[in-house]
């Protein structure tokens, strides 16, 4: 058939409303003529539902209820976590100090002691204050008189038993014929013959039986002076005992009343007391360290640097929290979240190539100082640091602190360090991450589901009511106090809100990126600063946004001048049949753009069906084949009713090198499909967004600003010639927020929008030729694209007839 027998529409196509294409507001609704008279704003907005779970994660008080904020980068999930947990910790209570001490039992368990907020540093410098006038008054009380003459008086004592009992030993070897002579071995008796002492030789002389009777007199002899010698061993033990009792009473009485002081002060914390014992205890053992005296010289030359100067750092206090200062419990964001730094550590010093340690080198973790409160960490800092997330859950899940080496049970030979008492653990976690981290560790982590059960999860976008644009004029007033910038006029706060409705692509959303929408109130005072303008009006937003895309925007003008010069080939103006503008957005992180390609499609006999050559060549994501095959049963179910479909057909995007994903196009393929099945051209001064279900609807697709924008850059570069445009999904015109630029030019009517909701739509504004729909005998009417596309359809199936090809031997041919 003819062109001239095909059946022109003869009606217009209906637009999108110039009013639909960009909400404004009008910035006499803001009722001030700066933001300097705006409340800055508190708190949160648009975010209920995060914040209804933050309030009952941080409520509920059961184990196993922590928070995980989930939501994309920039929508505050952070500040509104830490500004609600900072609003409740002021309503309760402080929690207790801990302080680590040395364990005078067993020096490699240091003990944990909790005291109220602000008495951990009160009773280390009482410690301190203790050793401190225990060093003063214990060689007091040793340097005195009374102490000198009762260590005389049990010496003297001593002395003269000694003396008695080497008396008595003198006399009874007198008494035996005997003399008795101390040397360093012993006591030596002598046997005397005449006065004088026997020689070994004389002895020998005498009758045997005289011999006998001096040894027998002599082993007499020994035996009672061991007698009287043990006797004085044990006054002498006896006298040592004085000693130490008197040196405990002289040092009890020096530094008693102290210790006493102290104990009444902490009577009410039993473990102080135990504690208070041990001190006591070990003082009196140690009173060498307190009084004044040389201390014995290593002998070998050299070596004197190895012996340790006496320290008292043993009776420290190491407060490793002290909370004294808060005004509530609690509320710690840690932005290294590393194992020590959750945890805590024992560090080391080094003294002549070795490595020690004490209690007095145990550093809190962040879970030390917010016990009895919040922490706040970024889960993906977590599980990228070594076993910081095993080691965060093991304490969760104690409920204790525990402070250890890392990796101290995969150590081959294990070492010997300290290992603190733990402490008790009360904290409320917050996570913060985005929902694909939350959903790994839901599946794939079994001890998460236990102690994560509260998820807050962040929007980013909320409904543009009035309330919510009053407070974003509150969320720039805010932004203008924190950074010192210039206060916004009503046009601008009204830009400002215009910008929060692009970013969330949509006329009825606001965007809750607050951290994008804060950089555009910084940059767009920068341009004020730099006009000399005391205000941020309208002008000056509108330049924030075209200097950042420019700064952005290096690819996009790259492609742009590719396309310019036809190293990219798209048509903007004329007719082809099988060819078409598709539009397809293009991301590179911190910027999108929208970019027109040409898709093409060719038919010919065969039995292959629709071949999508991008999935071919594995260069086509699922849900792009999947949109495929929609399209090829589309084609099924409208002209295969009465006759087999006999297709080979061809898709391509042409000059695509990279792949394709989305079902966005589906609509666009399957309209070039129908050109080159009916021979009918497409204008190629259009282009074409949305993806098609089986039934022949246009779905709606995301994107459609920046694609809208993409290819009316392209027509502007080569000159808008008052019929190029863009058809998109009926349901996205309520995603417009385009730049004035392009609604100006719709105003003028050099570029047009198509609202589309079926493909019969969509194929009737590219052709200009009636789609035509299906009539009581199956047929449809002549000369419209179904009917060009049935005829064709069913002269292919008459031809492969004719030809008897059989279908198998085609698909071993194609393969």
């Amino acid at each position: 058939m003819s062109a001239a027998n095909v059946r022109k529409v003869k009606t217009a196509f209906a637009e999108v409303a110039i009013e639909d294409l960009r909400r404004e507001i009008d910035p006499s609704i803001f009722k001030f003529s700066s933001t300097k008279e705006v409340k800055p704003l508190e708190g949160t907005i648009g975010q209920d539902r995060a914040v209804e779970s933050i309030n009952f994660g941080l409520g509920i008080k059961t184990k196993g209820f922590n928070i995980y904020a989930a939501g994309p980068p920039g929508v505050g999930k952070t500040s509104t976590v830490k500004s609600y947990i900072e609003m409740r910790a002021r309503q309760e209570p402080i929690p207790s100090d801990w302080c680590y001490v040395n364990n005078f039992n067993d020096p490699d368990r240091p003990l944990a002691i909790s005291l109220p907020a602000g008495r951990g540093k009160e009773f280390a410098k009482d410690m301190d204050e203790l050793i401190r006038s225990a060093r003063e008054e214990i060689p007091k009380a040793f340097e005195s008189k009374e102490y000198e003459e009762r260590k005389t008086r049990i010496a003297n004592e001593f002395e003269a038993q000694r003396e008695k009992g080497f008396a008595e030993i003198e006399k009874r070897a007198g008494e035996r014929g005997f003399a008795v002579e101390v040397t360093p071995g012993g006591i030596i008796t002598i046997p005397l013959m005449k006065g004088r002492p026997l020689r070994r030789e004389e002895f020998n002389l005498l009758p045997e039986e005289q011999q006998e009777e001096i040894q027998e007199a002599g082993e007499e002899l020994q035996s009672e002076i061991n007698e009287v010698l043990t006797r004085i061993r044990k006054l002498e033990k006896e006298a040592k005992q004085k000693l130490q009792d008197l040196d405990k009473e002289v040092a009890l009485f020096a530094i008693g009343h102290l210790l006493q002081d102290l104990r009444d002060r902490y009577k009410d914390f039993p473990k102080v007391l135990l504690y208070l014992d041990q001190v006591e205890k070990d003082i009196i053992e140690n009173l060498d360290d307190f009084r004044p005296g040389e201390r014995p010289h290593i002998q070998i030359p050299g070596l004197e640097a190895l012996q340790r100067p006496i320290t008292f750092d043993r009776y420290k206090v190491n407060v490793i929290v002290n909370n004294s200062d808060l005004k509530g419990a609690p509320v710690v964001v840690e932005l290294n979240p590393s194992y020590y730094n959750l945890i805590g550590k024992t560090e080391y010093r080094s003294f002549f190539g070795g490595m020690s340690t004490d209690f007095n080198m145990i550093k809190a973790g962040a879970l030390h100082r917010a016990n009895g409160g919040y922490l706040i960490v970024n889960v993906l800092d977590v599980l990228t640091s070594p076993l910081a997330w095993d080691a965060l859950k093991r304490a969760i899940r104690s409920e204790e602190i525990r402070i250890e080496l890392m990796g101290e049970q995969f150590r081959v030979i294990p070492a010997v360090t300290i290992k603190p008492e733990p402490i008790p653990l009360d904290v409320k976690i917050v996570l913060i991450g985005n929902p694909y981290i939350y959903m790994l560790l839901y599946n794939l982590d079994e001890d998460y589901r236990e102690l994560f059960k509260t998820k807050a999860d962040f929007n980013t976008d909320m409904d543009r009511t009035d309330e919510h644009v009053q407070k974003y004029a509150g969320f720039v007033s805010a932004r203008v106090k924190e950074s010192k910038l210039k206060d916004f006029d009503p046009s601008g706060v009204a830009k400002i809100v215009e910008y929060g409705s692009w970013l969330a692509g949509d006329q009825k959303k606001l965007s809750t990126r607050f951290m994008d929408i804060g950089d555009m109130i910084s940059e767009a005072s920068y341009w004020a600063s730099i006009d000399g303008s005391e205000l941020v009006s309208a002008v000056h937003v509108e330049k924030a946004e075209e200097h950042k895309k420019f700064r952005s925007n290096m690819i996009e003008a790259k492609v742009q001048e590719m396309i310019n010069r036809d190293m990219i080939m798209i048509q903007t103006e004329g007719s082809e049949v099988g060819q078409i503008n598709g539009l397809s957005v293009i991301s590179i992180g911190d910027y999108s753009f929208g970019q027109p390609s040409r898709i093409t499609c060719k038919v010919h006999l065969g039995r292959r069906g629709v071949v999508n050559i991008e999935r071919e060549v594995n260069q086509s994501g699922p849900i792009h084949s999947k949109g495929v095959l929609i399209l090829a049963n589309y084609l099924a179910s409208m002209y295969a009713t009465d006759k087999p479909l006999s297709i080979s057909a061809s898709l391509t995007f042409e000059q695509n090198y990279e792949g394709v994903e989305g079902d966005s196009a589906s609509s666009t393929e399957l309209y070039t499909l129908l050109s080159a099945l009916s021979g009918v051209p497409i204008k190629q001064s259009l282009a074409v967004t949305g993806s098609v279900n089986q039934l022949g609807e246009i779905q709606p697709i995301g994107g459609v600003n920046r694609k809208i924008e993409g290819f009316f850059e392209v027509c502007k570069a080569r000159g808008l010639t008052g019929d190029q445009g863009v058809l998109i999904p009926a349901q996205n015109v309520v995603n417009l927020m385009l730049k004035k630029e392009v609604v100006n030019a719709v105003k003028e009517g050099k570029f047009h929008i198509f609202p589309v909701r079926t493909i019969d739509e969509g194929i009737e504004i590219l052709t200009g030729v009636e789609a035509g729909k299906r009539m009581e005998d199956g047929r449809y009417p002549e000369g419209t694209i179904h009917y060009l596309v049935d005829e064709k359809l069913r002269k292919m199936a008459d031809l492969l007839r004719l030809y008897a090809v059989p279908a198998e031997e085609e698909e071993r041919k194609a393969a």
